[in-house]
């Protein structure tokens, strides 16, 4: 198939103007939203090369901007702070998770979370947060092999992970949730202006010697985003597209990282046991929605035109 034969791929005069348009504009919004960050000029560097470099990176990052603009509702989160149209949730749910999966302590009653800052272990901390390595590695991973083998799954897969992902930030407005680890450290209080906290992963950066959580939750978008949890929501989706494909014993594995980080997110204190629940049938709700949502014919019709272009 030759470029002509698939309108969007091709550089011409019209794709460069609408490419430098859309970049000088997300540039000048992000400043005014939530100032000049490094991160948005190595994002438009990274996109642009993409999209110059060769007709097969073209049709990768015209592919894969669905999850570009993932990040970028997500980084605008901070400009629309959750708590400022809604109460953060502190104590109610952390009584609310305690009633539910509270475990009895030296004759009292705490959370898993509690449990687990009490009696974590070296070896524990490591290979939970090697887990919690995986949330975003593991999906954009999976997504680039379905690129590469299947146009229209790698399309849905996207598309989905996209969904479950509007339906999770809704949730963040209408109930804006702290995690454990902030009750660990401010009680029941609050404190608007928190800045995310690594939690119990910085035993896993401590043992290294090295800051790489500290350094991805210093960009968090939202300290009042616990409920739900979107790093349990993740590898559902991904497990559900491995398991849709057949991918056989690739599946064993996302099934292991699906299970240690739905663990890791309970262990290291960054969500309840509720959350953890919510962020599983946030996946599924956003796989059974974006299914039927797909089964319109308009919906068809763009999804077959935009996989012609990135075939």
């Amino acid at each position: 198939m030759n470029q002509a034969e698939v309108p969007g791929v091709a550089v011409n005069a019209r794709s460069i103007t609408l490419v430098t348009i859309i970049s000088v504009v997300y540039l000048l919004l992000s400043r005014y939203l939530v100032g000049f960050k490094s991160d948005e000029v190595v994002l438009v560097i990274i996109c642009n090369a993409l999209f110059y470099l060769a007709p097969i990176t073209r049709k990768f990052i015209t592919g894969f901007c669905i999850f570009v603009v993932y990040w970028i509702i997500f980084d605008y989160m901070k400009a629309f702070p959750n708590y400022n149209y809604n109460p953060v949730h502190i104590k109610d749910l952390y009584d609310f998770d305690k009633s539910l999966f509270g475990i009895r302590y030296n004759d009292k009653l705490i959370t898993a979370n509690e449990y687990w800052l009490i009696n974590h272990t070296t070896a524990v901390d490591v290979i939970t947060g090697l887990f919690y390595l995986c949330w975003i590695p593991v999906p954009l991973g999976f997504a680039t092999y379905l690129f590469f083998t299947h146009k229209k799954e790698f399309l849905y897969f996207a598309l989905t992970f996209f969904t479950v992902n509007i339906l999770g930030f809704i949730v963040y407005y209408i109930y804006p949730a702290a995690p454990p680890w902030y009750v660990q450290l401010h009680g029941f209080q609050f404190f608007p202006h928190t800045t995310a906290h690594i939690g119990g992963l910085a035993r896993f950066d401590k043992f290294f010697h090295t800051s790489v959580f500290k350094g991805i939750y210093t960009k968090g978008s939202n300290v009042f985003a616990a409920m739900p949890s979107l790093h349990s929501a993740y590898p559902v989706i991904v497990l559900f597209y491995g398991l849709k494909n057949r991918l056989g014993w690739i599946n064993i594995f996302f099934a292991i990282v699906m299970l240690g980080i739905w663990f890791t997110a309970v262990y290291a204190s960054h969500h309840y046991v509720v959350d953890v629940l919510s962020g599983i049938v946030c996946a599924i709700t956003g796989i059974l929605l974006f299914f039927f949502i797909a089964r319109f014919n308009r919906l068809q019709s763009f999804l077959n035109r935009y996989a012609k272009v990135i075939s």
